[in-house]
């Protein structure tokens, strides 16, 4: 059984950190947009599309679309220090979604400069040096790795021999199934 939990939550909680992953990212860039009197035409947050927001008109291109990545990782980041100072319960999911963050992002400004993908061809565009892009990797993805270490007991591996926490475990499909329900509900795929 404990095996079960393990992969409940494990197979619950990777799924559930991309989704949030992704809206907390496209959350900075609404923010953004809407500070800098932009308007947000579009938000597609589909669990089977690539996450975006459309702006339109832009006012300030590179404000908004490096608002992403770095709200992306740094709201996570408060997330966990709030987990961590207040000792909640889960700090150990708080402190794994950081991570996640920052390698995620991280990877998809520095790698994705190459070929320009997505944010970062409008950061090129726009300005932005492409070793900057590269900075915010190297910065972003060690940290989140850092981030990660030790955590394997607290997922079942290791010394833990399968053994989680059972609540998290459930809390984490159950966030995971009502996440995926609002975003089929809620976002366009296009």
């Amino acid at each position: 059984m404990k095996r079960l939990h393990q992969l409940i939550l494990i197979g619950s909680f990777l799924p559930l950190c991309w989704f949030a992953m992704m809206g907390v990212h496209e959350l900075g860039h609404v923010v953004a947009a809407w500070l800098t009197g932009s308007t947000v035409t579009q938000v597609v947050l589909h669990p089977l599309a690539i996450s975006r927001t459309d702006v339109g008109p832009n006012l300030s291109p590179l404000a908004v679309v490096w608002a992403g990545p770095l709200l992306g990782v740094l709201m996570p980041l408060v997330l966990y220090g709030l987990f961590h100072v207040a000792k909640l319960p889960g700090v150990y999911l708080a402190r794994f979604f950081a991570g996640f963050c920052l390698i995620a992002n991280g990877a998809y400004i520095s790698i994705g400069s190459f070929a320009k993908i997505g944010d970062t061809g409008e950061m090129i565009d726009h300005g932005s040096p492409i070793g900057l892009l590269w900075a915010f990797g190297l910065l972003s993805i060690p940290s989140g790795f850092v981030l990660w270490n030790g955590l394997g007991p607290s997922f079942g591996l290791g010394d833990a021999d399968g053994k989680v926490e059972t609540g998290a475990a459930y809390v984490s499909l159950v966030m995971l199934i009502t996440m995926f329900v609002a975003m089929i509900s809620l976002s366009p795929m296009r």
